[in-house]
């Protein structure tokens, strides 16, 4: 069956990027600098494997400041994605909030529903790709992930890389944590969640 068709009943794994994917550094946009976090690429794969879309959504709030321009974080992604290919690891989409309320610069400056934690990201992708929020994913390491995902209608996931191990305490007692992109995707796959 064409899985378009099947509208409505796809699921997704989203995935925040700096701290979940890849290491966080501070307004990351240089190809040189990108890092895996140890294990990420073979979660995405196991996660597609799984049946799952595997959706990037990132606030990029370096553009709206100014440190550099939407198409550093296309090119991002483009290497990215030429990594996982190398092991037959895909993103399905990515999604990028360009925006900032307070800090942002001309037209990036503004109170737009696609910043994290506000839904819009999810919602557009679900719209996008017929995808069902109740059986899909948020896996993200802030609060604004966790957040973004209960907004949307979908189940959060912290991981502790980045800056998750911060917001712990803070989580509500339903939230699950694990370690490690590595650790959520296993368990996501596996039908643990």
């Amino acid at each position: 069956m064409d899985k378009m068709a099947d509208a409505g009943k796809r699921r997704a794994v989203f995935l925040d990027r700096d701290g979940t994917i890849n290491v966080e550094k501070d307004y990351l946009h240089r190809v040189e600098e990108f890092e895996f976090i140890p294990g990420a690429p073979d979660s995405i794969r196991k996660l597609k494997e799984a049946g799952y879309l595997v959706i990037v959504v990132t606030n990029q709030s370096g553009v709206a400041r100014g440190y550099y321009d939407i198409e550093a974080v296309h090119r991002l992604h483009a290497h990215l994605d030429a990594e996982l290919s190398k092991i037959g690891a895909a993103i399905d989409a990515y999604y990028v909030c360009p925006h900032h309320p307070e800090h942002g610069v001309g037209d990036y400056r503004c109170q737009c529903d696609c910043r994290k934690p506000m839904p819009g990201m999810l919602l557009e992708a679900a719209g996008r790709f017929g995808i069902d929020l109740a059986s899909s994913f948020l896996v993200g390491d802030n609060m604004s992930d966790v957040d973004a995902a209960r907004n949307a209608g979908c189940r959060p996931v912290l991981v502790t890389t980045g800056h998750g191990g911060k917001h712990v305490d803070a989580l509500p007692e339903n939230v699950p944590v694990f370690a490690t992109l590595k650790e959520a995707a296993e368990a996501i796959a596996a039908g643990r969640l």
